[in-house]
């Protein structure tokens, strides 16, 4: 599958030891089986692929465009960066980036931070309100852009949490779901990172050096409830090795019939 004399830009001055060709082979994979078996892949379609420029968003893009590049993603790929007017942004890293890597791409400027530091009380987070924002950009330049989809890099670790913190704080079973259709039912939001550990997206975007910028808005916020999360889950793995793979395979198993949702399974028909 990987022709090494025939690589696309992005993985160029890639690693050659072999802990990292099983790395970027075990991303590729694992991108391919999510694809699969939550059917994304419409033959023809445009994507609109999301880069924050954080570890996991480099890692979505360098997945997609490696399956693209050896003919098993047949769609068209365009990358969207929305500098949400951060103080201190490096607005220019992303479009030299993707100039250089030859990767079809727009960048949007929108000034949601003010609007976020206006509406935000003091000492509560930024994440709900800024992500609703950044999402309706996003469903705006889809539409604009002829693009069925608005592809996220949201990674295994992500979809776990998700789960545990509207377990223990909003009091119901769900996560975040691989593949979605908006409320509008005219753009699918697309998670092909779904099987992939965010450790691996970390390891593999900085022996890559991509140019990662984090996020000074929501990363500089303490006593996140994700955060807490976050750590906890990291306790129960090191105590436990594995946990997170084994909470992620219960989240593909449900049994309606031995939960207590009475809208999921008809008991009063037993």
């Amino acid at each position: 599958m990987f022709d090494e004399t025939e690589i696309h830009p992005l993985f160029h001055g890639a690693p050659t030891s072999t802990g990292f060709r099983k790395l970027r082979k075990r991303i590729i994979r694992q991108t391919r089986e999510a694809l699969e078996a939550y059917g994304m892949v419409k033959r023809g379609t445009r994507w609109l692929v999301c880069l924050s420029g954080g570890k996991d968003s480099y890692t979505l893009l360098a997945a997609l465009v490696e399956l693209q590049w050896r003919g098993l993603l047949p769609v068209d790929l365009l990358a969207c960066n929305l500098d949400q007017g951060q103080p201190g942004f490096p607005a220019t890293v992303l479009p030299k980036f993707l100039e250089r890597m030859g990767v079809p791409h727009r960048i949007e400027y929108q000034d949601t931070y003010s609007v976020v530091l206006d509406k935000v009380p003091q000492n509560k987070t930024f994440c709900a309100l800024c992500s609703r924002l950044r999402r309706g950009h996003l469903y705006r330049i889809a539409r604009e852009e002829g693009c069925e989809a608005i592809v996220l890099g949201h990674h295994r670790d992500d979809i776990i949490e998700t789960f545990l913190l509207n377990l223990f704080h909003g009091g119901k079973l769900a996560a975040m779901p691989p593949k979605l259709l908006n409320d509008e039912g005219d753009v699918y939001v697309m998670r092909p990172l779904a099987h992939v550990a965010e450790a691996d997206c970390d390891k593999f975007a900085r022996s890559m050096n991509y140019p990662i910028i984090p996020c000074n808005l929501c990363g500089s916020q303490d006593g996140l409830q994700r955060l807490h999360i976050k750590q906890m889950v990291n306790e129960w793995e090191a105590r436990s090795p594995g946990r997170r793979q084994i909470i992620f395979r219960a989240l593909t198993q449900a049994n309606p019939s031995h939960l207590l949702d009475p809208n999921l399974f008809d008991f009063s028909a037993l």
